[in-house]
Parts: structure tokens; C-alpha cells; sequence
């Protein structure tokens, strides 16, 4: 594997900068054949994008990967090791009374889960920030990880001030999940400044914003509800925040542009967009399957020049949003992003 294809986010510790991501096994976006997933995380594995991403709350993808592992026996006869990403997300409704026992507990259901005595990367998430208590289950984690059930720590979804009250709690955060894209560039409005002092590298999710950012779409009229999963409601709210419509139209005229000048597809330069950000390791790729493997491969060797971004910036110049911190919109709990949100999702610590 050459140079582009991997980020040192952590003293001896890499990860692909294209990641597969998990969250499309979890059933919300159709039925899944476990023994075709495992396939294609082989296929994803030995074509050198060797990171996956999950979650203790995406159903089923912790177990599915951990199969996979126990199948494949990443490290034998030569076989390349793999990352595995979850995450620690309490309900909401836990909140208030979550205790280190849980979280402890919430750690272990995680490497059973995955069949694997310590986890590569737990990246955090607190739903509420009126409720306290985001700093002590952190600090828990960061014990978890001095004990050896946990490599490393990472944030996911934090905004500015609490990941910073975090960092001053002497939290050792390596890595930060957060939606990052050519529609949505909140992390400019100060978190990736704070993520660079600190030495914390980004893993971006929705870089092609579930497809959105797709040819496919270019000349079309906007998806009519109901959608077919939450993932295009969830961007197409982000699309009528940047402009509405027409002004993303621009916009994928602008992409497919560069593409044809690249010979590649507009989601890759999306996705290469993404991956020039600076403070950038990696980008998470929603994918089912393996079908679209080679262009994920392509988008390493991609190069996007001064024209291309200039194209580009022509069109996010006459953005209207979105505005603010990150997942600050998403937090807002009577706005429509936050009412398209599960907040229990499976944290049922107490499973055998």
C-alpha cells in the first residue's frame, strides 16, 4: 500500500483514509445478507481499505463484524490487520443516572460483541449537554483505556465548547467523527481549528450526503416524501439549509464538471473534496457492499487542482448555511433535524 492510502492518527496506530462505514448493515436501509457482508468486507480489506466504523447502537454490526474477524483471522498467513471503529452513544433517557459500571459494562458488550479483547477506537457521544455528566463518563472511558480494554479514545458529534471542557479534563482524544462535506462545512466555524491545536485528527461522515451528491440527482427534482430511509431526509434538510434546491443543483453541475475533467465521478470529487479538508484523516463510506469498490480506491489517486476548488467555491460562496457550531442543528430538540433522530437505540447494558 503506498503513502495515500493510510493516516498515522495516533503514535503507531493507522487507519485507511477511505473507512467503510457500518451504519447501512444495521437494516434501516434494507434487508442484509450477513454472509454477502462479510464478503465484502474481505473484499474491502484486501484491496487495502482495512478500517471499519460502527456502533454499539447500529444494530447487528458489531456482531456481524466480529464474525468476520473470527473468519478472516486478520494478521495470519500474511493477511493484513484490520481497525475496527465503535462508539459509546447512552440513550438519552440514561443520561441522568449513567454510572461508570455501565459504561464499563457497555465497553465489554462491545468486545464481545466483536470478539476482540481490546477496542482500536471508542469515539463518544452525548446527546444532551443540559444534563451533566459528559466528562465523567469520558474519564471513565480514559480509565477503561489505561486498564487495556480500549486503545484509543475519539469524540463523535461534540461541538466546540464541550469537546474543549473535555480536553481541559485531561481526556486523551485522538480522533473526532463529525459530518463533514461540500454542503456542510460547519467544522470550519472553529472545531477543526481546535482539533488541530490539540493534535486531534477528523474522521468525516455524509461527504457525499447519502448519495445526494451524485449525478444521479443532477437535473432532477428534488426526492418527494416519503423517502426511503432517514438518511435522505436528513441530507435533504442539510441541502434546503446550504440553498435549497436550485443553488445545490448549481452545485452538482459544478461537481460533475470537475469529474468529466478528472474522469471520475462527482461523488468521488465530493469525497476527495472532503479528504484536501485541512485537519482531515479520513472519509466514512456508507457502503452496503463492495460494488462501488474500485471508485473508493480511485478517489486516493484522484488530485483535485486550484481550478477545480475554484469551480467549486463559485457556487459554496452564495451558501445560506448550514450555520453554527457542529451538530449544533441536530441538537436542537423541537427543530426538524432533532425530530428525525432515535435517541434508544440499544443500551441495555445489562445484556448477558
Amino acid at each position: 500500500m503506498s503513502g495515500l492510502d493510510r493516516v498515522e492518527i495516533a503514535p503507531g496506530y493507522s487507519v485507511s483514509r477511505i473507512i467503510k462505514g457500518g451504519w447501512q448493515l444495521a437494516g434501516g436501509h434494507g434487508k442484509v445478507d450477513p454472509a454477502a457482508a462479510r464478503a465484502d468486507m474481505r473484499r474491502f480489506v484486501e484491496a487495502g481499505l482495512t478500517t471499519f466504523d460502527c456502533a454499539d447502537i447500529y444494530t447487528g454490526v458489531e456482531e456481524l463484524i466480529g464474525q468476520f474477524l473470527a473468519e478472516y483471522r486478520p494478521g495470519r498467513e500474511g493477511r493484513p490487520e484490520v481497525q475496527v471503529h465503535t462508539k459509546f452513544v447512552p440513550d438519552l433517557a440514561s443520561l441522568p443516572t449513567l454510572s461508570k459500571s455501565e459504561v464499563e459494562r457497555a465497553i465489554d458488550r462491545s468486545l464481545r460483541r466483536l470478539r476482540v479483547e481490546r477496542l482500536d477506537l471508542v469515539q463518544f457521544h452525548w446527546w444532551d449537554y443540559s444534563v451533566p455528566g459528559w466528562v465523567d463518563a469520558a474519564s471513565w472511558l480514559d480509565e477503561l483505556r489505561a486498564a487495556g480494554k480500549v486503545r484509543h479514545l475519539g469524540v463523535t458529534n461534540f461541538d466546540r465548547p464541550h469537546l474543549a471542557q473535555l480536553l481541559a479534563a485531561g481526556v486523551r482524544v485522538v480522533s473526532h467523527q463529525l459530518q463533514y462535506s461540500v454542503v456542510d462545512d460547519r467544522p470550519e466555524a472553529g472545531m477543526a481549528d481546535l482539533c488541530q491545536e490539540h493534535g486531534i485528527l477528523l474522521l468525516c461522515y455524509g461527504s457525499v450526503m447519502g448519495g445526494l451528491l451524485s449525478e444521479r440527482y443532477l437535473g432532477a427534482p428534488s426526492p418527494a416524501p416519503p423517502h426511503e430511509n432517514r438518511s435522505l431526509t436528513k441530507y435533504l434538510l442539510m441541502v434546503e439549509e446550504f440553498g435549497g434546491w436550485a443553488l445545490f443543483q448549481e452545485l452538482l453541475g459544478a461537481l460533475t464538471e470537475v469529474a468529466r475533467r478528472r474522469e471520475v465521478d462527482a461523488a468521488s470529487v465530493a469525497t476527495r473534496f472532503v479528504l484536501d479538508r485541512p485537519g482531515v484523516a479520513s472519509v466514512i463510506v456508507g457502503a452496503r457492499n463492495s460494488d462501488h469498490l474500485a471508485r473508493n480506491r480511485a478517489v486516493l489517486e484522484l488530485r483535485l487542482e486550484a481550478e477545480d476548488f475554484a469551480l467549486i467555491q463559485a457556487v459554496t460562496d452564495r451558501r445560506r448555511g448550514p450555520a453554527g457550531d457542529t451538530y449544533a442543528l441536530e441538537r436542537e430538540r423541537d427543530g426538524r433535524h432533532a425530530r428525525i433522530m432515535r435517541y434508544d437505540l440499544g443500551q441495555d447494558v445489562a445484556e448477558p
